[in-house]
């Protein structure tokens, strides 16, 4: 299982990033993702696998002034 944002979805095997993301249909432009305490850029997100059993923490931006 995977969780981000109060949700559980399905792991399968050499699951990414974007894989969650497309899942998820969030089209938001989120530029980091946290895992186990690591911080993921976007970048990083097409080639990044997921573990099984862990929690994904979506990070976005807020700008203002």
């Amino acid at each position: 299982m995977v969780r981000v944002g109060g949700r559980e979805i399905t792991w399968r095997e050499g699951m990414t990033i974007a894989d969650l993301l497309r899942e998820l249909d969030d089209p938001f432009p989120y530029p980091v993702a946290r895992i186990d305490g690591r911080a993921v850029t976007a970048q990083e997100f097409d080639n990044f696998p997921l573990p099984d059993n862990v929690e994904v923490f979506l990070v976005s931006l807020v700008a203002g002034g």
